[in-house]
């Protein structure tokens, strides 16, 4: 450090670069409590044990196990579990075409498609890969779907295998690390970063139905400041520090350079909590024309009573004004009220949410039973489950 008689000026102190603000979504609070809340990335054996004694206790109130595959008697097993996405996606195509992202689904073969089998190596594997693909880019075609698309799992959840593909040569590599003998899904990339998960509600036999929860979705940046590496930004992050296993594996090519000063550095892309995305309760934001929108897109879906629509936007006043979104997917039965992850919210209160989640889902199911809609039998739903369970640990990474 210069001494006071040192001709040499100290440099000037360079302002701290600014906060990154989300575009379209309201403001994150930037306030000074906790980064997260204290049970927020608890394992699932340790947070759902009190929610899922409550749903036993609902099982035997209305003696149904599988009650819950009967609230959406349209959707595969209601939604519940190893539910197709793309199938869900076409039914809401055929209903509401309007609000729905583009997609096509991709069956990848149980062999290469050049003729060679599953253990396949070197110019057979490279050449069945590279058939995949130029199929697969032909349907996009075909379906009037540019890229950028979003690739994920038809079967998944949690944001398992969820990707950005910008290129044909990431799609090839896409394809070519996804198992065998399943499928996936193209969707349109709605390019906007606002994100919500609409939770919606409504009773057989009710006129309408109820927006019951909104999660907004925020995608952790960091931003440069010209003098740290990536890693040491996101290491000094209030709440990326804490979490460093979800985001550092996803930047190691860049992890020790140095982003200019202001650049915006996307630390996540798959809009999940337990992936990395931050989650506010935004359900003191719904209007009336609002869940006047989603009831009735929901109503125009056959026996659709309870789930989630996962939205993307420009601008959230937009949602709030009746339109501006496109659906990215529908969930069903199996929907979380994933508000409960915003960081205010309190473990007690958390719980009680998803208690009051279960007991609409099993009073819905009871009620589509007495109209003469079975739950799903015992073995199919054993099957899904198994599958799902099978694939999930295949899928690539998530982006």
């Amino acid at each position: 450090m210069p001494s006071a008689l040192s001709s040499t000026p100290l440099p000037a102190q360079r302002a701290a670069p600014p906060a990154y603000a989300h575009p379209g979504m309201p403001p994150l609070e930037q306030d000074e409590g906790p980064a997260l809340s204290f049970f927020e990335f608890w394992p699932m054996w340790a947070f759902y044990p009190p929610v899922m004694a409550y749903a036993g206790w609902l099982m035997l109130r209305h003696r149904g196990v599988l009650l819950p595959t009967a609230a959406n008697p349209s959707f595969p097993g209601g939604g519940f579990f190893g539910e197709s996405k793309a199938e869900i996606l076409a039914l809401a195509v055929r209903h509401a075409a309007e609000w729905v992202a583009p997609f096509i689904r991709v069956d990848r073969p149980a062999a290469d498609a050049a003729g060679a089998g599953a253990g396949a190596h070197g110019a057979d594997h490279a050449a069945g890969i590279a058939h995949e693909t130029a199929a697969a880019l032909s349907a996009l075609q075909r379906a009037g779907i540019a890229l950028p698309v979003v690739a994920k799992p038809d079967l998944g959840c949690r944001g398992a295998g969820v990707k950005l593909v910008r290129t044909p040569a990431q799609l090839q590599a896409y394809l070519a690390a996804f198992p065998r003998g399943a499928s996936l899904v193209l969707q349109q990339l709605v390019p906007f970063e606002g994100e919500a998960g609409i939770f919606y509600c409504r009773r057989p036999g009710q006129r309408q139905g109820r927006v019951v929860s909104i999660t907004l979705k925020y995608f952790p940046h960091v931003v440069g400041d010209g003098q740290r590496t990536l890693r040491e930004l996101i290491l000094a992050d209030p709440r990326a520090g804490q979490l460093p296993h979800l985001y550092l594996h996803r930047h190691t090519a860049r992890l020790d350079s140095v982003p200019a000063f202001g650049e915006a550095v996307r630390l996540a892309f798959a809009g999940s909590h337990s992936r990395g995305a931050i989650f506010r309760n935004g359900s003191h934001l719904v209007t009336p024309a609002m869940e006047a929108r989603f009831d009735a897109i929901a109503r125009a879906l056959p026996e659709f009573h309870f789930g989630r629509f996962d939205i993307r936007f420009e601008r959230f006043s937009d949602v709030q004004a009746g339109g501006g979104f496109s659906i990215v997917e529908v969930n069903g039965a199996g929907a979380e009220s994933t508000h409960i992850w915003d960081r205010r919210t309190g473990l007690l209160q958390a719980w009680r949410d998803l208690m009051r989640q279960y007991r609409w889902l099993f009073e819905i199911g009871a009620a589509n039973r007495s109209r003469g809609f079975a739950p799903m039998r015992w073995a199919a739903f054993l099957q899904a489950y198994r599958r799902e369970k099978q694939l999930t640990p295949l899928y690539p990474a998530t982006d």
